[in-house]
């Protein structure tokens, strides 16, 4: 009994510290500043602009300013036609530029996807006029539009059409002519991201259905076309969303004229905020203009089952 006294006990097991939680928040407070800063530079401007939609607003007039409430709203819905004629002409504009660039993006991206010589330098001139800004863009169209030097002169002397003729002032022609603009602009952005995806399409698909004896055509439809839906989903999400603000080409190139026929809902706004000042009645249509853009992609994303599997 002694002698078993006389073991010592075996030692307890250490304590096990408790685990401190600054390492699991030190990324959190790495990036508090940039999120914080980020989001002063978001929240502000749209806390803004709901703010002033609901004011009658204009510096140049102070003494009219004050609480407009639902006025501003009510004015576009009601008493303002040029609101539903800019609308109308940028779901036209929307839909013609984003279904026209994803045909020829596909197009594009299927060419430059195969092996042929020169490929580089053939991905290299489609991709290129993404580069460029689009102010310079309309630039170069303004150019090449122009009635005394540009491409209507040289088909007037092969017969094809009447010297003097301007397409961009024309309503005839105006909207063709803006929109093969903008196509020359907004192709390579579809034929980049398609292209991208296309690249990681399994080879051992396509040899599959070769062995099956599957046309090319039914490869494009049962392989190719599901492999990219997600991609072509964003790309026309994202496309449609910057060609509805679109303001830059067309302002430069027609001005919205002639005749406000290519008038976008954004060019209308900063007409309205910039040249008449009315920055209350322009924060109304803005606020207009996000609820539009939100719930549409809200529908889009639903429908299209982005990022879903395909049953």
């Amino acid at each position: 009994m002694a002698q078993a006294a006389a073991v010592a006990k075996p030692p307890a097991p250490p304590r096990r510290r408790r685990a401190s939680a600054t390492p699991r928040r030190l990324p959190y407070l790495l990036i508090a500043p940039a999120a914080l800063l980020m989001l002063g530079f978001i929240a502000y401007p749209v806390l803004s602009v709901f703010y002033y939609s609901l004011r009658d607003y204009n510096p140049t007039k102070p003494w009219r300013d004050g609480w407009a409430g639902f006025d501003n709203f009510v004015h576009a819905f009601t008493d303002d036609p040029q609101f539903w004629d800019t609308l109308t002409f940028s779901a036209k504009w929307v839909v013609v530029e984003v279904g026209l660039q994803l045909l020829f993006g596909l197009a594009l991206a299927l060419i430059v996807n195969q092996t042929f010589v020169g490929r580089s330098l053939g991905r290299a001139l489609v991709f290129s006029p993404w580069a460029v800004s689009g102010v310079l863009t309309s630039a170069i169209w303004v150019l090449l539009y122009n009635s005394q030097t540009g491409v209507s002169r040289y088909l007037a002397d092969l017969g094809l059409g009447s010297y003097g003729a301007s397409w961009l002032s024309d309503t005839s022609t105006v909207f063709p002519a803006a929109v093969v603009a903008d196509l020359w602009r907004g192709v390579p952005f579809f034929a980049i991201l398609i292209l991208a995806d296309l690249q990681s399409v399994p080879k051992d698909l396509y040899e599959a259905a070769e062995v099956d004896g599957a046309s090319r055509l039914r490869q494009f439809r049962h392989i190719t076309l599901p492999h990219l839906k997600d991609a072509i989903v964003l790309s026309t999400l994202l496309r449609a969303v910057w060609e509805f603000n679109n303001v830059d080409l067309l302002y430069t190139l027609t001005g919205g004229g002639p005749a406000g026929e290519t008038t976008t809902l954004p060019l209308y706004i900063a007409n309205t905020s910039v040249d008449a000042h009315n920055f209350g009645y322009a924060s109304a249509l803005t606020t207009v203009a996000f609820v539009i853009l939100l719930f549409c992609s809200m529908v889009y994303l639903r429908l299209s089952k982005f990022g879903g599997d395909e049953k």
